[in-house]
């Protein structure tokens, strides 16, 4: 028995790295540039356009993992946008899960995308038309262009110094604050209270800053193989499946390292860490190896629970408990829905993932993956969490209504209709 659950392990961690890792970073890469490039010209036009601030937000928030409805947070607390735009950014965002999604279930991804930005933005407006108290809307100060400003960090100014040093781009030479000011409350509590960019003289900031292009390298080796895979390629044909084990084994192994350095357990990304990734293309790579860890690690953790469940439920019989194991879900049917609803209040990314990661596997109807993706809020409710408690409870509590409501309409469609379709 303990030879079969070491096979569990090594085939789990193989399989999670190249069937699902190499991907998500190959992705977050892409995206990471593109984000680096062009999302800060989004930020400063959200401000300027309030007729389209639920509109923009949920733009912001379908961008793929947490960064762009983060971002969007600060701007709600000092005012600049409404509550509206902050639910329509927390309804379109799915978090890192988008990730996996992309790189596994594409055309999944993009229906999921679709209905979630059309709730964002129905729901985004109907709660500002509604909404009478007046918080968050007041008008952005016309005499401070952009709502950028200049970054002067006294208390932690060599994080800074070390993070950007190495950058080119103009706008690297200053760290500037999105959606807030230098040594206002929001500043105090998003950078100097809760966890932000890491300490430099941590041996975590030592590994994760200065070896995260060894993590690179394993990612672009697993990704050859990965599409080698998709391929069908026989390695073992070719004589070469145990280094094909070894290389899926050890890239898990390392971004467990890689997560652990970074403390990064159920959330990946902060305010501060988001916008340090809009100002250095260093810190883009150094932040996406982090999240790349991160997703890989939560990934692993649903291939294992999931072989480990299927082993014991067979009693040793793996074919056995797979049809046991899909006889239970097929069973659960809209309450699968529910569940998936109900997990998307918890904030973070992890259990997100482990959620996308079972739908990967079969255990999980569409519709309840898709209630799960409109539900969660990612790493984007902590900001307004550690400012605005109630508001972060009701913006999680408006969230839920739309991802139930369509969870049920496409799970009924699903079974009627659409069955064929969306059938893996």
């Amino acid at each position: 028995m303990a030879a079969d659950i070491l096979d569990l392990f090594i085939s789990s961690a193989e399989g999670a790295f190249l069937q699902v890792t190499v991907f998500v970073g190959a992705v977050l890469i892409i995206f990471g540039y593109i984000n680096y490039k062009k999302q800060g010209r989004l930020i400063q036009g959200i401000v300027r356009h309030r007729k389209w601030q639920p509109l923009m937000g949920a733009f912001l928030g379908l961008t793929p993992g947490c960064g762009g409805a983060i971002l969007v947070m600060p701007l709600y607390l000092k005012g600049s946008v409404s509550f509206g735009t902050v639910v329509a950014a927390l309804i379109a965002t799915a978090g890192d899960s988008a990730f996996v999604m992309i790189s596994t279930l594409p055309l999944h991804y993009l229906l999921i995308s679709f209905l979630s930005f059309v709730a964002a933005v129905i729901t985004g407006y109907a709660v500002d038309f509604f909404r009478k108290d007046g918080k968050g809307a007041a008008a952005p100060d016309a005499s401070a262009p952009d709502s950028f400003e200049k970054h002067r960090d006294q208390v932690d100014h060599r994080i800074l110094d070390r993070a950007l040093s190495d950058a080119t781009d103009a706008r690297a030479s200053q760290l500037v604050h999105i959606g807030h000011d230098e040594g206002d409350e929001i500043d105090r509590v998003l950078h100097h209270e809760i966890k932000g960019h890491q300490d430099p003289d941590t041996l975590g900031h030592q590994i994760t800053h200065k070896g995260y292009w060894i993590y690179w390298l394993v990612i672009l080796a697993g990704l050859v193989l990965g599409v080698l895979l998709l391929c069908q390629i026989d390695f073992e044909g070719l004589g070469v499946s145990t280094s094909v084990t070894v290389i899926g084994a050890a890239g898990t192994f390392l971004s467990i390292i890689l997560m652990i350095m970074g403390k990064k357990f159920l959330s990946d990304d902060t305010h501060e860490e988001s916008e340090l990734k809009l100002m250095s293309l260093k810190e883009t790579f150094i932040h996406n190896a982090q999240e790349t860890a991160f997703v890989g690690t939560w990934v692993f953790v649903a291939y294992l629970l999931y072989e480990i469940l299927i082993y014991s439920i067979g009693g040793g019989d793996y074919a056995q408990g797979e049809d046991l194991a899909m006889e239970i879900m097929t069973a659960a049917g809209l309450f699968a829905v529910i569940v998936g609803a109900l997990v998307g209040i918890i904030p973070g990314c992890g259990p997100q993932i482990i959620f996308v990661a079972l739908f990967i596997k079969g255990w999980l109807p569409f519709a309840a993956l898709l209630s799960n993706a409109i539900s969660q809020d990612g790493d984007a409710l902590f900001p307004l969490l550690a400012m605005d408690r109630k508001s972060a409870f009701k913006a999680t509590l408006i969230t839920t209504i739309p991802a139930l409501v369509i969870g049920v309409i496409f799970y009924y469609l699903e079974v009627s209709f659409f069955a064929g379709f969306l059938r893996r």
